[in-house]
């Protein structure tokens, strides 16, 4: 496959404004009472499943598992609802992440049940956090950054 355009260093102020959103999202989900970092990863990992974004796909595994996700979790992932490792809490992130990912429309059952779970912060917070990882899905599905050239950092 040829090269594509080198993306961060061509719109590099574009960029920033995403690795700005992936900063405050970073913050917000690490200091959050009922979102966390291993349940971003999950949505980024199950968000990134279903656009069929093979860069995103392996690095979220790759991150998750580094995070300390067990691997029978990650694997299931893709069957969520049939299996029997996910929290309430997971489920209803996971839910949310596949209805705005597939452009459902929102209904006011929908939005009271994510609040109830969430809360208003939370839920503000959990759709950014949609919306920021179908934005990078559709950049490297468009770009394509080498499958597998992902390292996550090393843990303190």
């Amino acid at each position: 496959m040829a090269l594509r355009a080198n993306y961060f260093g061509l719109a590099a102020k574009g960029m920033q404004i995403l690795m700005t959103q992936e900063s405050y999202l970073q913050q917000q989900f690490s200091t959050s009472v009922r979102l966390s970092l291993p349940l971003w990863e999950l949505v980024k990992l199950r968000v990134s499943q279903i656009n069929q974004c093979a860069f995103c796909v392996d690095m979220h595994s790759k991150a998750t598992l580094q995070q300390g996700e067990s691997q029978e979790r990650v694997i299931g992932l893709s069957a969520w609802r049939d299996m029997p490792f996910y929290s309430d809490t997971e489920m209803m992130a996971l839910d949310w992440a596949e209805h705005l990912t597939q452009g459902l429309p929102v209904n006011d059952d929908k939005y009271a049940q994510v609040v109830e779970a969430f809360g208003e912060q939370g839920l503000v917070d959990l759709t950014i956090a949609v919306n920021a990882i179908n934005s990078w899905n559709r950049i490297a599905k468009t770009f394509k950054p080498e499958v597998g050239s992902f390292k996550p950092a090393a843990h303190d």
